[in-house]
């Protein structure tokens, strides 16, 4: 018997149910569904002539609603979160808060005090006439290198050199009237003493032998009497003769006259020979000329500047230190200086001079250095920026200043990190830098040392973070 097409309306009829279609959905649980012994199939099949009689099927499970597991695994996820976090932040307050440490490490460390100034040469020259005059000659230009001594500007001078040979004819006339005085004069007298000392003594003799005959009474009074008197006169002449001697001998009144006289002519020519020089005005040093402001012709007046010299040699720089670091500067210090237009080309100055007295507007000492290798860049009055050097240590246990704590009695102590805990560590410090400082007692190298300690406190956790170590520090 033919296959027939099922009867819906047949008891033993049974509707197939669709079978579930698999999605890729995040529930992870399949429900079995229950599915009948034979389903129908959608084109019509052979069948055998016996058909065995269908077995009942349960009704269809409904399936869970859609999204209850999501929400579920939601709020797991979320206590789990929770429970993590609150985990979390336990362990992170227990370990402390987070500390940026440094390792205590040597270096060198130069201590200077910074300062701004100006280049300027050891000192600039102001040129001018001594003397009223007119200028005859300038045999100079700006910018030309001159030596010392070279004429620079020369002014007319016949009258000047008139008055010089005058005072020459004078000094040459003094010395003629010394020379006369002690060639001649004075030999002369030494000769005209002599002789009236024979004169004295020949008178004397004679007065004796007329005594002799006037006690024999072969002479009479009047005889005696002449012969006495030659021999006052002799006498008198002899004293007058001593005395002109004297006069001319060196440091006698004649004698005094001359030399002085020689003296005056003398001074007479210097100041003759001073004015002509007047007329002349030189270099006083090898140098370059910066400025010339006369041109031949001009009447000068004196006090009037005409050239202005730069002299040759090291150049200067000047600077303006402040009082407090007067007591840290000292002759001889060698500094580090460069020039503001070229900041990356550095030369080396020494300090030469500090001035005694301090400003009482700026409350600042000027103080000078000398650049002995002045380089080709440098250039009168540039802005210069120099680092003394006041202090300076080599292979030194260098701490940050900021981890530096100092007491109200005066003591300093820093704080390093031991097992994760703030250990307090009383310590004793050298010379000082801007950013770094010496430690002589208290520290080792390798210590790991708060940076920032300030609100830091003995047997604090803390977590460390190490800071880059710097080998080298300049104040």
């Amino acid at each position: 018997m033919p296959d027939s097409a099922p009867n819906p309306t047949s008891p033993s009829y049974s509707k197939p149910f669709p079978t579930p279609i698999s999605t890729p959905i995040s529930t992870p649980i399949s429900t079995p569904i229950s599915t009948p012994a034979s389903a129908p199939a959608s084109t019509p099949t052979s069948t055998p002539a016996s058909t065995p009689a269908p077995t009942p099927v349960s009704p269809p499970v409904s399936p869970p609603p859609r999204g209850w597991l999501h929400k579920r695994l939601g709020r797991w996820s979320a206590l789990l979160a929770s429970a993590f976090a609150v985990t979390w932040l336990a362990i992170w307050w227990w370990q402390g808060p987070d500390t940026l440490t440094q390792k205590i490490s040597r270096g060198d460390l130069r201590k200077a005090v910074i300062a701004t100034g100006r280049v300027e040469t050891p000192h600039r020259v102001d040129l001018g006439a001594q003397i009223t005059g007119t200028v005859e000659g300038v045999p100079i230009e700006e910018g030309q290198w001159v030596p010392q001594g070279a004429i620079l500007v020369a002014l007319e001078s016949s009258e000047l050199q008139a008055t010089a040979r005058q005072a020459q004819a004078a000094l040459e006339q003094a010395q003629a009237r010394l020379q006369q005085l002690e060639n001649i004069q004075r030999p002369v007298a030494e000769q005209l003493v002599r002789q009236n000392a024979i004169t004295l003594e020949n008178a004397k003799a004679q007065f004796e032998r007329q005594a002799a005959l006037f006690s024999q009474q072969f002479i009479g009074e009047a005889a005696l009497q002449e012969s006495r008197k030659a021999v006052d006169l002799a006498a008198a002449q002899t004293r007058a003769a001593s005395l002109q001697l004297a006069g001319l001998q060196p440091g006698g009144r004649e004698w005094k006259i001359s030399y002085s006289a020689l003296k005056q002519a003398q001074a007479s020519l210097e100041i003759a020979l001073a004015r002509l020089r007047s007329a002349t005005v030189r270099a006083p040093v090898a140098g370059t000329l910066i400025s010339r402001r006369v041109e031949r012709g001009d009447v000068v007046q004196p006090g009037k500047a005409l050239i202005t010299l730069s002299p040759l040699g090291a150049l200067q720089i000047i600077v303006q230190i402040d009082e407090r670091n007067l007591a840290l500067i000292a002759i001889g210090q060698h500094a580090i200086a460069s020039a503001d237009a070229f900041p990356n080309d550095q030369f080396e100055a020494i300090l030469i001079y500090i001035k005694p007295g301090i400003d009482a507007q700026t409350g600042a000492v000027e103080v000078k250095l000398e650049v002995p290798e002045p380089p080709d860049f440098l250039r009168q009055d540039m802005t210069v920026s120099v680092e003394i050097g006041v202090a300076q240590r080599t292979n030194a246990l260098l701490i940050p200043n900021g981890a530096i704590v100092t007491k109200p009695n005066g003591k300093t102590f820093a704080m390093t990190v031991h097992d994760g805990k703030v250990k307090v560590n009383a310590i004793k410090t050298g010379i000082h830098g801007s950013t770094h400082s010496e430690v002589i007692e208290g520290l080792a190298q390798d210590d790991q040392v708060i940076v920032q300690p300030q609100a830091l406190r003995a047997g604090e956790r803390v977590r460390a973070h190490q800071a880059q170590t710097p080998s080298q520090a300049r104040d």
